[in-house]
């Protein structure tokens, strides 16, 4: 057994170990990433040949978190791993991002990369170490690959830039990015930011890309000890080079010329390009000639010319395929409160991409539960983005979320959850959903767009609105332009994707892919500000629709009041089993949601009504009030006993009104004066400091006849008589029944007291 490790430091005493050679040797490729008690293992496996008229790269990457690794069982009927949550699907598509483009561009056989949690402790991350468990994979097989590469957590918390930050830090930094690249070029960026400004976010793709090359030298040490230094030989395209010649003499000029025209809809430009490739064929080849070989090559050869004619005259002309010059942001027009039952709506169109988004309301009741082998808790703020095939003319079966759905949705949370009300001014659990209804481009950022307008229509108390915008790159040698709110075609052609977020202060989110070698940090410079023109350009469209947060929320959304009460009353309000807080819910039309925070119980109560929400405080109030000697209260009578009555005073709290408090002067019985169910007020006279029992009196609210003479029991009465027992029978027998009875019902319910 040929076990190679390799081990660094990342420069804070901080060891990620690599290994090879142990585990999962019939894969093409294998190695366990450690980083503390985090281990993750990737393996790599690849066809050997592509399937036949393939012309991409069929590469799945997949990730996926063991509960085992955690010391945890799977939740679920079924108690085992199931599908990949979103989380593991956000890890797997950063991977990808970082890998793909290193694959050779001729390379079509289908490649598998797998990524387990096999091992985890709860403060490192195990998706900063994805994209090194699976480049290290890829190094010590023979699949032809343009690595090493990998991927770095950086953070900027106390105004230092942290790599790899620990799960306690990453919260309170202002900068949390998951940045991908080589030894010579930043590939993938993905994070989350405080309003931080562009100088910060360009220092930290600086600090991480010094602690990539450092993981990159040590992948490529690791190649040659494991002698993978020669990849596999392959032949995965059949060319033509005098057809692609042909194919290249002929139509650029026209796709050039084409281009030039400036014509804004899709459809159009779509339909003028196909028109030349098919001029070229009909001018070349007949129905007999025209074999499918011959077609599937010049497919390709015609997609390279016409990319490079669009690039050539982006470059030339300074001008874009739509007609806008470089920095232009297409047309915008929003509206909000479209949809009427809707808690908040908006719509927000950009060009050809339009995104209706809705926000829903609701209870903590609402909130997602995330349940992740490493990463447990509730989510009170979601963003869904759906996308149908209609959004651009396409028809295709509706086969339930893609991943890509996953992570534009995320890209957008990210980007509006900063600017979010706390808990406290916002009890709300929070729901934005963005359908795609045209697209051309940019629409994970129109939804970021149609999100702020729809929370601000919802009357939820955003701190400043957001904006985003997608900006692109074009190189060729030494000439290159940066492009404002990209096409769909542009995003294709281009050499950069680079969504940016945020608020006039500041950015809140971004993405990057960057598809071409040696992009310097003048052109990301360059590229930063000129997407903070455009943000504000577009904020300022967005505050001229709806200049700030609705004051109120809609007449027919729920409203919640929230109320603190002591921890230990909390058993009392939801009872046993659940009864008392189900009654209190039931009787008042109210949902209510009690937490233990600190020493006190937060309470949510939730309703349309406000009557109804009033009612269910007071009675919560009620449960939680302390009882004190001279209060007055509305009492109902819950039972009647030969000594007197047990009254409920407050829910849940009951006392004795003996019978000589009842009223002045001697009562023989309570029956045919009280009936169960009476209600009327009760003053509290007394509360025995052992036992905690309550004594009630009726009498001592009512008038004092005048000349009232209390009568005093005779010696032998006074010493059997209990402490309170004023009044009463002057007939021994009874008063040993009424002390009898007394005795047997605080013996038998003490809940009563």
């Amino acid at each position: 057994m040929n076990i190679i490790t390799k081990r660094f430091d990342l420069g804070d005493g901080r060891i990620i170990e690599i290994e090879t050679g142990k585990l999962a040797k019939q894969a093409d490729g294998s190695a366990v990433v450690r980083m503390n008690d985090t281990m993750l293992l990737a393996t790599v496996c690849a066809k050997k040949e592509a399937g036949e008229n393939v012309d991409f790269m069929p590469l799945t990457v997949d990730y996926q978190e063991k509960y085992a690794a955690m010391g945890r069982f799977p939740g679920g009927f079924f108690k085992r791993e199931a599908r990949p949550s979103e989380h593991e699907i956000l890890i797997a598509r950063l991977v990808d991002r970082a890998l793909r483009p290193l694959f050779p561009s001729n390379f079509h056989a289908e490649v598998q990369v797998q990524i387990t949690l096999i091992s985890g402790d709860k403060n490192t991350m195990p998706d900063q170490l994805a994209a090194l468990a699976a480049a290290s994979a890829l190094a010590v097989s023979d699949i032809p690959f343009g690595g090493p590469v990998s991927e770095v957590r950086v953070s900027y918390l106390d105004g230092k830039y942290v790599i790899n930050t620990p799960l306690q830090d990453i919260e309170r930094a202002d900068l949390d990015l998951i940045v991908a690249a080589t030894e010579e070029n930043i590939m993938m960026v993905e994070g989350e930011m405080k309003e931080v400004s562009e100088d910060i976010m360009l220092g930290a793709l600086k600090a991480a890309h010094e602690a990539i090359r450092i993981q990159c030298r040590a992948i490529a040490e690791l190649t040659v000890e494991a002698g993978k230094t020669e990849k596999r030989e392959y032949c995965h395209e059949i060319n033509d080079e005098e057809l692609r010649q042909r194919v290249h003499d002929s139509v650029y000029q026209k796709c050039y010329d084409f281009s030039k025209q400036g014509i804004a809809n899709k459809h159009q430009r779509e339909e003028g390009f196909e028109n030349i490739k098919k001029e070229f064929i009909e001018a070349n080849y007949t129905e007999e000639t025209l074999t499918d070989d011959i077609k599937f090559m010049i497919d390709r050869y015609y997609h390279d010319t016409e990319r490079e004619a669009m690039r050539d005259m982006v470059l030339n002309e300074r001008t874009r395929l739509d007609g806008r010059q470089l920095d232009e942001i297409r047309p915008l027009w929003s509206e909000v409160s479209y949809l009427p039952s809707a808690h908040g709506s908006a719509i927000f169109t950009r060009g050809e991409t339009q995104s209706l988004s809705t926000v829903t309301l609701g209870t903590k009741l609402d909130e997602q539960i995330i349940d992740g082998a490493v990463i447990e808790g509730t989510r009170r703020f979601l963003l869904h983005y759906n996308f149908p095939a209609f959004a651009t003319g396409e028809v295709k079966g509706n086969r339930g979320l893609s991943r890509r759905e996953v992570g534009h949705g995320h890209l957008a949370w990210r980007a509006l959850k900063e600017v979010l009300p706390t808990e406290a001014e916002c009890p709300y659990t929070i729901r934005v959903v963005s359908d795609i209804l045209e697209s051309n481009g940019s629409s994970s950022m129109a939804t970021v767009c149609a999100g702020c307008l729809a929370l601000m229509d919802a009357g939820v108390k955003i701190r400043k609105p957001v904006a985003g915008i997608a900006m692109g790159l074009i190189s060729k040698g030494d000439k290159w332009a940066v492009l404002s709110d990209i096409l769909g075609d542009e995003d294709h052609l281009g050499d950069m994707d680079f969504k940016v977020t945020g608020t006039r202060d500041g950015i809140t989110a971004c993405q990057m892919d960057i598809k071409v070698d040696g992009l310097s940090y003048d052109v990301l410079a360059k590229a930063l500000e000129q997407a903070r023109q455009g943000r504000i350009h577009i904020l300022n469209h967005i505050e001229s629709t709806i200049p700030a947060p609705r004051e109120d929320y809609k007449p027919f959304v729920p409203r919640i009041v929230q109320i603190q009460i002591p921890k230990d009353f909390i058993g009392a309000v939801i009872g046993k089993g659940g009864e008392v807080i189900q009654k209190i819910q039931a009787e008042t039309n109210t949902i209510i949601n009690i937490e233990e925070v600190g020493d006190q119980g937060i309470v949510d109560v939730a309703s349309q009504n406000k009557d109804d929400i009033e009612a269910a405080i007071k009675w919560i109030k009620e449960i939680c009030t302390v009882p004190e000697v001279g209060q007055v209260y509305m009492a109902k009578v819950v039972s009647i006993v030969e000594f007197g009555a047990f009254l409920e005073f407050l829910p849940g709290k009951e006392g004795l009104m003996h019978i000589s408090e009842y009223q002045w002067g001697r009562t023989e019985t309570l029956e045919g004066l009280i009936h169960e169910g009476d209600e009327f007020e009760v003053k509290i006279i007394a509360i025995d400091e052992k036992t905690g029992k309550l004594k009630l009196s009726r009498r001592a609210l009512l008038p004092k006849p005048e000349g009232y003479v209390e009568e005093k029991p005779a010696p032998r009465e006074r010493t059997q008589r209990r402490d309170g027992d004023r009044g009463g029978r002057r007939d021994g027998g009874h008063r040993d029944g009424d002390h009898g009875g007394e005795r047997r019902r605080s013996g038998s319910n003490d809940r009563r007291h």
